[in-house]
């Protein structure tokens, strides 16, 4: 009974939909479930071991990178490949995987790959005063925003000599030519009227 209880659980069924994206190279793909619990950003099918359903998309020729967070998926393909001619296909195939039950992160993942929240609490504290400032305007304002573009962005370091934020790009976001306009207008201009004096500029680098 246990195991048809199992087989039953694992036929959910499974919704996935296309959202275009600002990077015409990127598609992003929705489920209707969570998929992972932290972020996780695959650029070869080396990296991509932990993670049968990045292998699999690897496996297509069109595939450049995998990026997951909670709910979606962006890829990162190939500019040979038409968007719309592969945007079923992959929407598809996703949600196959997805319905399938099967594994979509391996349980012995690195540790390295994923933070756990006491790690990231940890890393948080040891940050300066501006820092920790700027970390928690980047979480509460900029990446649900960054994040309904596919995309994910990361607080690297601030320079308070220099007064210089650097962020990193994931996903979406990274080599979108939309980003850098879009980080250097609004994020900068952000962190400037809430931080007053204490920044100048920010920098994007791609993940």
């Amino acid at each position: 009974a246990v195991v048809n209880q199992n087989a039953k659980a694992k036929k959910v069924p499974v919704t996935v939909y296309a959202e275009s994206t600002p990077n015409p190279s990127v598609m992003k793909f929705v489920a209707n479930k969570k998929l992972v619990t932290t972020t996780f950003e695959f650029t070869s099918i080396d990296d991509a071991k932990f993670s049968t359903l990045a292998t699999e998309l690897f496996h297509l020729p069109f595939v450049k990178s995998v990026f997951l967070d909670e709910n979606f998926i962006s890829i990162t393909k190939y500019d040979v490949a038409d968007g719309n001619d592969i945007t079923m296909e992959l929407r598809e195939f996703i949600r196959r995987y997805i319905e399938q039950g099967k594994e979509i992160i391996t349980a012995n993942t690195p540790k390295k790959l994923q933070k756990t929240e006491a790690q990231v609490e940890a890393a948080f504290e040891a940050y300066d005063d501006t820092s920790k400032e700027i970390i928690n305007i980047l979480e509460e304002y900029v990446k649900p925003a960054v994040a309904s573009d596919g995309g994910n962005i990361l607080f690297k370091s601030y320079n308070s000599e220099n007064k210089t934020v650097k962020v990193i790009l994931q996903g979406a976001c990274s080599g979108c030519p939309s980003s850098t306009f879009t980080l250097k207008n609004g994020i900068e201009n952000m962190l400037k009227e809430m931080l007053k004096d204490k920044v100048a500029k920010v920098e994007a680098i791609n993940g």
